[in-house]
């Protein structure tokens, strides 16, 4: 899937590769267990996991974020992330090079994390923060995570201008 939300981003938050459900509807975080839109919601002061799809990238928009995967494609049976094998990653390179005004790039989950910095090692000026998996599959009390994903809400602008043409989907 293609990057989403913000096309002037100063804030990137990198998953590994989107599960069944994301990919079956063409969105990311699709899966109604995964915890990733509360968990950013709260972490930008927003109620994400509130709104359609489409609502979600504007507010993404809006906070200069925008959504991507470390992996471009895969073999995978099923949706977890140990079951990845043969993975090619996404130019992510080449996205920070073309995105001038990011400042942090989040990676969600121990794979995105282990790919992600990989790709971007030796990438000056970039703030990188792992965070624990939005995945159900990652048992850890919603709580302990929100603590974690907080430290993105000082990456997340707030445009004066709501227009959708910084929207990318």
């Amino acid at each position: 899937m293609s990057p989403v939300g913000s096309q002037d981003a100063r804030l990137l938050i990198l998953g590994s590769l989107p599960g069944e459900a994301s990919l079956a509807a063409q969105r990311y975080y699709a899966h109604p267990t995964n915890q990733f839109w509360r968990l950013l919601g709260q972490a930008i002061g927003e109620d994400l996991a509130s709104l359609d799809y489409v609502d979600r990238l504007i507010q993404l928009a809006d906070r200069d974020i925008a959504l991507w995967d470390v992996v471009a494609e895969a073999k995978r049976q099923g949706s977890l992330d140990g079951a990845i094998r043969a993975a090619t990653a996404n130019e992510l390179a080449d996205y920070v090079r073309t995105h001038p005004r990011l400042e942090a790039v989040a990676f969600n989950g121990k794979t995105a994390a282990a790919i992600g910095r990989r790709a971007l090692a030796g990438r000056e000026g970039l703030v990188f923060i792992d965070l624990p998996s939005s995945s159900a599959a990652l048992t850890r009390p919603f709580a302990a995570k929100a603590e974690e994903w907080a430290a993105l809400g000082r990456f997340a602008g707030l445009a004066h201008e709501t227009e959708s043409s910084k929207l990318s989907a």
